[in-house]
């Protein structure tokens, strides 16, 4: 870094002023590319085309830029391939053809760091992180010696981690050559579907244990055009796992069929299933969905960590004054307290903590879901089945007969069922439920428009809170940095003096990503009979959220901010889910 602003210093792009300007500014600013656009002193288009020349004349590496922060090094490759007449490729946007990386030794492409994306009828598509390297174009062209390679370039971290995909790819090399042999020994293709192979089994073990080691939420398995994907969601991030050749894929979705008890005939209609595994000593379902497209099946498994079900409210993440205020909330003897947010944002999560902070042998506690996701000892369980009429709305009804004490509504969806927990609510009972608004005070507008009067949402509601789920620094490569002054700008209310915010740097704990794990940011309306008088006149959304921050009312996104003060986040995430 010093030695490139050193150059541009040299060839005059910048002066010394600047730099001075940069180090007496208080607190002292450091010396970066990031900073010097920020303060004007140079254009980002400026500092490309520098980079780019460098890069051609051989005096930095594509890899170097990957460390120089604040700066999208996109445009740069892009300049790069421009000026040496070579593609540059996305290699995220690129179907990789597996049949193509399988005839060469992963050693080869791993030495060059070069990655064979396609064959046609002239040439073969090899991509490069250097594409000055003359001796790995040579190595690559005599791995292919019936056709000339064709160069292109990618970025270097895209084709590091398409790198470390192809590796885990070929240590289970064997096990698609055992699935293999069992395709072409099998009589007909029924005949593995139906009983099975202990390959299959084997590579299923393999990508369930992969998703769990590194606490994914979620596995999607695709039929791709020229492939069989897996990726995993992991922190709210979809990130690719495995690449097959597309023949894997019918005897790997087939048997996760027949582990979930689904019809491995059907094809063209969505199905939903379960089953269970116990992976490391741990105890897991996996919820699946197959759904049609049109290149195969797509097929995800959902992953519900039995032990999570035992989750304490205190250890979901809210901040001391959120926790506080929803605390004394569940606590109320009647009335409706509702959790919002987007699907994804962990609602259910905090409802099973809200249940497991309120539940006594004394209460009778019943919930209604669609689907049960984790099962919790003391309570009474319904599983929704619209196929045999059991929808929200008929559960509930027969839940009142019960004699309940608290219930808990999985999602309200529509008016009959809002309208009987509204009820349910008035006659005594405490009720828990989710719907999907951006934030708390949304929620009230929404259910009015549902078609509930005033006054029955005035009565009834006790708090309302919204959430989102935000990334968390890795705590293995955080370190302190100097927000941007266009980013300083639209926080600065929130902010004390001398604010120190925090990133990950990116390491192997983090995969890269300078992010490791999830906390809750969130906001919690109190209805304070002021506001319920406010509902039951029909008070704007304007003048709600006007008397709701003279109660002390604090919006999700300050409280991201505060989090992002404390260090355990970054303002950056806090503008990726929740907005002023």
């Amino acid at each position: 870094m010093v030695k490139l602003i050193e150059m541009m210093l040299d060839e005059k792009l910048i002066t010394k002023d600047a730099i001075s300007t940069l180090v007496k500014s208080r607190p002292p600013k450091k010396i970066s590319f990031a900073n010097l656009i920020a303060e004007n002193m140079i254009d980002l288009h400026t500092v490309e085309i520098f980079l780019a020349k460098k890069i051609r004349q051989g005096i930095i590496s594509l890899s170097r830029l990957e460390k120089i922060e604040g700066i999208d090094i996109t445009p740069i490759v892009k300049e790069v391939a421009k000026v040496l007449h070579v593609e540059y490729i996305d290699l995220d946007e690129v179907e990789i053809d597996m049949k193509l990386f399988s005839q060469i030794p992963y050693k080869q492409i791993l030495k060059y760091n070069a990655i064979p994306v396609e064959e046609n009828d002239l040439n073969v598509l090899v991509v490069f992180d250097d594409p000055l390297d003359m001796a790995a174009q040579d190595a690559m062209q005599r791995l292919f010696p019936k056709k000339p390679i064709r160069i292109g370039i990618a970025r270097p971290k895209q084709i590091h981690q398409h790198l470390q995909r192809l590796e885990i790819n070929e240590s289970i090399k064997g096990l698609i050559t055992d699935i293999r042999k069992d395709l072409s020994q099998a009589e007909k293709m029924e005949d593995i579907e139906e009983n099975g192979s202990s390959a299959v089994l084997k590579l299923i073990d393999i990508i369930l244990k992969s998703a769990i080691y590194i606490n994914a939420s979620d596995i999607h398995v695709e039929a791709t055009e020229k492939s069989c994907i897996v990726r995993e969601r992991v922190d709210g991030m979809l990130r690719q796992s495995f690449t097959f050749d597309k023949d894997i894929f019918n005897p790997l979705a087939s048997r996760m069929k027949l582990l979930s008890n689904l019809d491995i005939a059907e094809k063209r209609k969505p199905q939903d299933g379960r089953f269970s595994a116990t992976i490391s000593k741990r105890d897991f379902d996996f919820r699946v969905s197959t759904l049609p497209t049109i290149f195969g099946e797509s097929i995800v498994l959902r992953i519900l960590d039995k032990s999570k079900a035992m989750i304490k409210l205190e250890e979901a993440g809210m901040s001391k004054f959120c926790y506080d205020r929803f605390s004394q909330a569940i606590k109320v003897p009647y009335g409706i307290v509702l959790v919002t947010g987007p699907t994804g944002s962990g609602k259910t999560t905090t409802l099973y903590g809200a249940l497991n902070a309120i539940k006594d042998v004394k209460d009778k506690i019943i919930t209604v879901e669609d689907p049960v996701e984790y099962h919790m000892s003391g309570l009474q369980q319904v599983q929704v089945r619209a196929s045999i009429g059991l929808g929200f709305s008929d559960a509930l009804r027969s839940i009142l007969r019960q004699d309940p004490d608290k219930i808990m509504i999985g999602e309200i969806r529509d008016q009959e069922t809002l309208r009987i927990a509204i009820q349910a609510a008035l006659t005594g009972h405490l009720v828990l439920s989710t719907l999907h608004t951006n934030d708390a005070i949304s929620a009230i507008t929404r259910i009015l428009d549902m078609g509930i009067e005033e006054y029955l949402v005035s009565g009834a509601f006790v708090a309302i809170q919204a959430q989102r789920l935000v990334r968390k620094i890795c705590t293995h490569c955080k370190k302190e940095i100097v927000l941007p002054e266009s980013l300083l700008k639209d926080v600065q209310q929130y902010l004390p003096e001398n604010p120190v915010f925090y990133k990950g740097e990116g390491c192997k704990e983090c995969d890269h990503t300078g992010y490791k794990g999830r906390e809750m940011i969130s906001e919690v309306l109190t209805i304070s009979e002021k506001l319920s008088r406010m509902i039951a006149a029909n008070a704007s959304k304007e003048e709600l959220t006007n008397q709701a921050m003279e109660e002390g009312f604090i919006n999700m996104f300050e409280d991201g901010v505060r989090k992002a003060l404390e260090g355990k986040t970054t303002i950056e995430e806090i503008y990726r889910v929740a907005r002023l």
